[in-house]
């Protein structure tokens, strides 16, 4: 049913996502299908990253370490942009249609006041996306 999930990552926040990545795990071992770990960073250096290079060693460290622990396919996809905190979502939409991902799986927060503004990330993919997406509420 499925062949390839998405998991965008922010690897700043990796210790948040472990609910999220169980469920992703859990449908990729389900439905024998590859993992695409997607992170959006700056082009600029960052506290966890000099560059977009040294952010993709890290993401693929991660991914590897997933891939191992769980008997999966695992694949990364590292978008570079001037300005992650307006373009993740674009970005986002735009890596899960050329990537081919037909599942996306992300963790999400309780809505807080500016939610009902503004979109979160999570609720703009689900809404332009032509992949299936699986919101994973996180634990607070």
């Amino acid at each position: 049913m499925y062949r390839k999930v998405i998991f965008p990552v922010d690897l700043s926040r990796v210790d948040h996502l472990s609910k999220a990545l169980q469920t992703a795990i859990d449908l990729a071992a389900h439905y024998k299908a590859e993992i695409c770990f997607v992170g959006v960073t700056a082009t600029t250096p960052t506290a966890l990253a000099h560059n977009p290079q040294e952010y993709e060693t890290r993401l693929q460290a991660f991914a590897d370490e997933q891939g191992k622990a769980h008997g999966l396919k695992t694949s990364v996809s590292v978008r570079a942009s001037p300005d992650p905190t307006i373009d993740t979502d674009k970005t986002l939409l735009a890596a899960i249609k050329e990537l081919g991902g037909d599942l996306v799986v992300m963790q999400t927060h309780a809505p807080k006041a500016m939610d009902y503004i503004w979109a979160g990330h999570g609720d703009t993919i689900a809404a332009h996306s032509n992949a299936s997406v699986f919101l994973v509420r996180h634990d607070n």
